[in-house]
């Protein structure tokens, strides 16, 4: 027998079609982003009912202050008019070539215009290339913790990631022998963020030829994220990975976004460096999905020329006395004077990754942490395992806040610990 309608009236096929439920994909059940995910739609709404939320979750620089320096605006301006057509599929080749020329500067080897796509910000070329690599079942050992969007991508390209330890207890450094240990048959790459986000963790060289090797022993591709390669404290050195070793396949991802305060501009690029020869089918898959999207935003890719060859304006703020230098000892200080709060001091980034003693404050569950904290406190943080770590005891927290904004935040942070705890599950 048929349902009837609210009216008594048996429903057509055609009805029974429209009322049915409409369903997200299936790829997209285990993908997430807690960065951006429900607990700041609920920020959202409290903002709504009038209230004031310091976001301390996300690397958005230009709430705080931070703007770009006026010579890139001026280009983004000036060519403007000249802006309006498709371009080439990988980008304008002014802003490539001016990548090559900082490949050259940093010592990535062999990089002509070719090997450089522009993207709109470095998560589209991300997606990009996990797309064109993978196969379903394909493996991809990522960090942990990680920046969530690499473990989202690999799920949606149909692939597995594999979450390689990176050890808090030695300055959140890889653990090779967990790497070694998770290297399958089915393995195709290997993600290394550096500097680390969320961790702020930077690589020495020897880790990294360390990485390099295992990666050239196993035929693995290297996804290198390094958006944050400019932003650097405590003289901490960037070594590019796609340095390491010529005969490893790497992709190096990098961007404006950070260190020129543009993250609104969504421009980013990928170098495609090492192993060429043995990688044509994977280049050539690159350049079909390049070539579906037409081409990355024009006008603002003029900024990457005048970026790249202007005065480097993020070395005054990370160096002793500069904003992001000073804000990030605010932030780190007044965190770690909390009972039971320990934390990695970052050498690069903005961010920080705090540690809760959870046997002291009796937390399970560090979402519902997180959400308390802002229901009370009205301050957003993300848990830390929105960035796939396993335990329940991180949260990280972005100091583009000014100095005293961050010691308010910290006192505030202590005083719902001193009185918070969970119902264990």
């Amino acid at each position: 027998m048929q349902n009837p309608d609210k009216h008594g009236d048996e429903l057509s096929p055609r009805k029974r079609r429209t009322r049915a439920r409409i369903e997200k994909a299936e790829k997209l059940r285990e993908v997430r982003y807690e960065i951006r995910g429900r607990i700041l739609q609920k920020a959202r709404r409290l903002e709504q009912e009038g209230h004031r939320v310091l976001k301390l979750n996300i690397g958005n620089t230009a709430p705080f202050g931070f703007e770009a320096p006026e010579s890139i605006l001026r280009a983004v301006i000036h060519e403007l008019p000249r802006s309006q057509g498709y371009e080439d599929a990988k980008g304008i080749f002014t802003a490539r070539n001016a990548v090559v020329h900082e490949c050259q500067r940093i010592g990535i080897p062999n990089v002509d215009v070719d090997d450089v796509y522009l993207g709109n910000g470095v998560s589209e070329l991300i997606v990009m290339a996990t797309q064109a690599l993978l196969n379903p079942g394909d493996e991809i050992l990522v960090p942990a913790p990680d920046y969530p969007l690499w473990t989202a991508a690999v799920l949606l390209a149909g692939g597995v990631p594999v979450h390689y330890r990176c050890d808090e207890e030695a300055d959140w450094y890889p653990d090779l022998q967990d790497i070694q240990a998770k290297t399958t048959s089915r393995t195709k790459a290997m993600v290394v963020i550096n500097p680390n986000n969320p961790t702020g963790a930077v690589y020495e060289r020897s880790l990294l030829t360390s990485l390099a090797d295992w990666a050239r022993q196993h035929n693995l591709v290297v996804f290198a994220d390094e958006i944050y390669s400019k932003v650097l404290y405590d003289d901490a050195e960037y070594i590019p990975m796609a340095s390491i070793d010529e005969e490893v396949l790497t992709l190096t991802f990098d961007g404006l976004s950070k260190a020129y305060h543009v993250p609104g501009f969504r421009v980013g690029w990928m170098v495609v460096s090492g192993a060429l020869v043995r990688a044509r089918s994977f280049i050539d898959g690159l350049d079909t999905l390049a070539s579906m999207r037409l081409c990355p935003n024009v006008p603002v890719q003029h900024a990457v020329p005048a970026a790249l060859g202007g005065y480097q304006a993020i070395f005054d703020e990370t160096c002793p006395g500069g904003l992001l230098y000073e804000q990030r000892n605010a932030a780190h200080d007044s965190l770690t004077s909390i009972p039971e709060i320990s934390c990695f001091k970052p050498k690069g980034s903005i961010f920080l990754f705090p540690r809760i003693d959870t046997k002291k404050y009796k937390i399970y569950d560090d979402e519902k942490f997180v959400y308390d904290l802002l229901m009370d406190k009205k301050i957003l943080v993300v848990q830390g395992s929105g960035f796939n770590y396993p335990e329940p005891d991180h949260f990280r927290i972005v100091f583009l806040s000014k100095r005293a904004e961050l010691f308010s935040a910290s006192e505030n942070i202590g005083a719902f610990l001193a009185t918070y705890s969970q119902n264990q599950k």
